[in-house]
């Protein structure tokens, strides 16, 4: 897995796929790819990537896999049907999206029973970290398939960036970690930002009064900031991972109050906006602001 001229395997080429299998290909990899987007499939072939006829060719082709999906079940439904059946002794698959844990541990095990290694590496920085190469990286799974898979993780990854958290599962549960503090950070800013203005305050001068440039006031400054300047701030929470994180919770017997109160909070709230994987959500300030 050290060659800098290996092929490497790609299964999903949207916003974050993509990026990063063009990453790939700068650094000299060699990257078999499918995505049933013909845009995208199109896209990811201007930046190098050979095209492949289906997940199943990307994995009778490669002995490496990473598999950028959309959400957890799309990842279970392609994993099940079309990774799984063909999937050879020794290869080793990554997934680097944002799946259940309890999923990827059920689906660890199915691909050991093959001879192969799933490993969960869901990643955070969005399409931009995913072009430059400086994800962070939350790696689960087998060490000795985390080590023989790190040269080419750290390549998407920046230096320090790409960690191995642990068994199976262990990764997304960092991941959950790496979301929930940034969300209910962002919910509890955009929450106190909406009582301002809801209580007939001017937000250019709640931005001046509590924003600073540091700590929370420079975290807050930019919440404060969006709301100054926009008629319709675009905030919005990784809604669908939520709850992923509150069954594994669940299941665990966890307490996570704050994110049962804000998932029950927007569950019944109309999909009026997307995240930047696509995907229809709701829309907290909204939420809050017509309520």
């Amino acid at each position: 897995m050290d060659d800098g001229h290996a092929t490497i395997g790609f299964v999903g080429l949207g916003s974050m796929g993509g990026a990063m299998a063009g990453t790939l290909v700068r650094a000299g990899y060699r990257v078999v790819g499918f995505d049933p987007n013909a845009e995208a499939l199109a896209a990811a072939t201007d930046s190098g990537v050979k095209p492949a006829t289906d997940a199943r060719d990307v994995v009778a082709q490669c002995s490496m896999v990473l598999v950028s999906l959309r959400s957890s079940a799309i990842f279970v439904e392609v994993a099940e049907g079309e990774l799984l059946p063909v999937v050879s002794e020794g290869s080793i698959v990554a997934d680097l999206g944002t799946t259940e844990a309890a999923e990827d541990r059920r689906l660890a095990a199915a691909f050991a029973k093959r001879g192969a290694r799933l490993l969960d590496v869901p990643v955070s920085g969005g399409p931009g970290g995913s072009a430059t190469g400086t994800l962070h990286m939350f790696a689960g799974g087998d060490a000795d398939a985390f080590e023989a898979a790190r040269p080419v993780l750290e390549t998407l990854g920046a230096e320090g960036r790409v960690v191995y958290c642990g068994p199976s599962g262990s990764g997304q549960v960092v991941k959950a970690v790496n979301q929930l503090a940034m969300g209910l950070g962002l919910a509890a800013y955009v929450e106190a930002m909406a009582f301002g203005v809801q209580s007939g305050v001017d937000p250019k001068a709640i931005l001046q009064a509590v924003g600073g440039p540091d700590g929370f006031r420079a975290q807050f400054a930019g919440v404060a900031r969006s709301v100054a300047t926009s008629d319709d701030p675009a905030f919005y929470v990784k809604f669908p991972e939520l709850g992923y994180f509150l069954r594994e919770a669940e299941e665990a017997g966890l307490a996570t109050p704050l994110t049962r109160a804000l998932y029950d909070f927007l569950d019944p709230a109309e999909r009026v906006t997307v995240d930047n994987m696509g995907r229809p959500i709701p829309s907290f300030w909204r939420e809050l602001m017509a309520r």
